[in-house]
């Protein structure tokens, strides 16, 4: 199938409109992502008005600022007027002032004041993320009076299949879904269906915090009170499922040693590519020095014993990929609320176990095959050595992530390179401590 940018360098205008017109908003949204700043805004340019607002929500926000960069005073309105308080909160937090200040200025007064009202929540909060629109329900109605403020409120909320019921102070007491409304008699009340004490969060924890407490409690939307249990707005699944994203792809670029994007990949220049990751390899670079160091230190013992030289590469990556299978580990153990900051001794004591245990069985395979190749002194210190580097590499890879959380440090940044070019340098000096143990150097 021939795809958007190949119909739009052929000039092909009437198979450029055929191919926006039959194809879902996501798969548009991706197509112009892809392409640079004039390349998508032509392509934006020839959707019609309420096609192009769903394509426009489909988007991330540096990809709307693009768009919206590119665009007339009166489509501009009409594209940011139309948008989810939500998500154009979470344009404007990365949008240029300039830009920030169009938008709002074509805002009516309502949606400006509910647009302002997300943004004055902390950065990161899930208050940043909900939508304020939404339709609550008094838990004295009826089934069929609440039916019928469903309809007359629904059109204008972001959802209604999660309906929050609060008391005459908004404060939530609790949840109705649409469904049991629905399937229920019209003269039931709606205090004989509500869930009480339903998964809640408030308008300043952490958006990814509270994104995986829906996942845990399967829930379609979420709840969000203020610091008085009075009801601001609704966390909906689509919004959880970018949040968790968003912050997945964080950690797997930072466990790769790299900054995340924040375009798609294939829009990127090469020079934001190169940016994203020259920092962390630079770091890396100055802290693998403390290899060539640890080699000086011992270079009268590599000198009496050459055969200690060849394996080198063997134990540095051993240990380096104990650490960094242990850190990846710990992380995403965090990430899922699996372990916490208070468990650190049992992760000590449990990666530390699991260390000698992998040593030990690569032990026997490294001095089996140090024998074929050197003498069996210096294969029993390669030997010793796998069990030690192992132990000590996955107890680093396992806690540096938990202490990085207790400092309040993104666990993420303690990634799988930097723990592998720590326990490079340690286990080297492991390796050649134990070489003057063994062989009397």
């Amino acid at each position: 199938m021939t795809h958007l940018p190949a119909l739009l360098e052929e000039h092909d205008l009437a198979g450029a409109l055929e191919w926006l017109e039959t194809q879902p908003p996501y798969a548009i949204a991706d197509e112009i992502a892809r392409m640079d700043a004039v390349e998508s805004v032509i392509s934006f340019r020839l959707l019609d008005k309420d096609r192009a607002l769903e394509v426009f929500e489909e988007l991330d926000p540096v990809d709307q600022q693009q768009i919206l960069e590119g665009l007339r005073d009166q489509a501009f309105r009409d594209l940011v007027e139309g948008m989810d308080p939500d998500d154009r909160a979470r344009m404007l937090k990365e949008a240029p002032a300039k830009v920030a200040q169009r938008v709002l200025a074509g805002l009516s007064a309502h949606e400006r004041q509910m647009t302002a009202a997300l943004l004055g929540y902390p950065e990161g909060a899930v208050g940043r993320y909900m939508t304020p629109e939404t339709v609550a329900l008094q838990q004295d109605l009826t089934v069929g009076q609440a039916l019928e403020v469903v309809r007359l409120r629904g059109g204008r909320a972001e959802t209604i299949y999660t309906l929050p019921v609060v008391d005459r102070g908004r404060r939530l007491t609790g949840i109705v879904e649409l469904r049991e409304l629905v399937l229920s008699e019209p003269d039931a009340m709606v205090s004989d269906l509500v869930v009480t004490e339903p998964p809640k969060a408030r308008a300043t924890d952490l958006a990814e915090t509270a994104a995986r407490l829906m996942r845990e409690t399967n829930v379609l939307d979420l709840p969000v009170v203020d610091s008085e249990d009075r009801l601001v707005g609704l966390l909906t699944s689509d919004d959880a499922f970018e949040v968790i994203e968003a912050a997945d792809s964080e950690d797997v670029a930072r466990q790769a040693g790299a900054e995340p994007l924040e375009r798609h990949y294939m829009a990127a220049s090469v020079f934001q590519l190169s940016r994203t990751r020259m920092l962390w390899l630079m770091l890396l670079l100055v802290a693998a020095t403390m290899t060539v160091t640890v080699t000086q230190m011992f270079e009268d013992e590599l000198e009496s014993a050459t055969q200690l030289a060849l394996f080198v590469p063997l134990l540095i990556g051993t240990g380096g990929n104990a650490g960094a299978q242990a850190a990846t580990a710990a992380v995403r153990a965090l990430a899922v609320g699996e372990v916490r900051t208070s468990d650190l001794l049992r992760v000590i004591w449990r990666e530390c176990r699991t260390g000698v245990l992998l040593g030990a069985m690569l032990a026997v395979v490294g001095f089996v095959v140090g024998v074929f190749f050197v003498d069996p002194d210096v294969a029993l210190v390669v030997g010793i050595t796998l069990v030690v580097i192992c132990a000590w590499a996955s107890t680093v890879g396992g806690t540096m992530p938990l202490l990085a959380k207790k400092l309040r440090i993104d666990p993420a940044v303690v990634s799988a390179p930097m723990v592998t070019t720590l326990v490079d340098a340690s286990g080297l000096i492991i390796y050649f401590m134990t070489a003057k143990l063994v062989l009397g150097i």
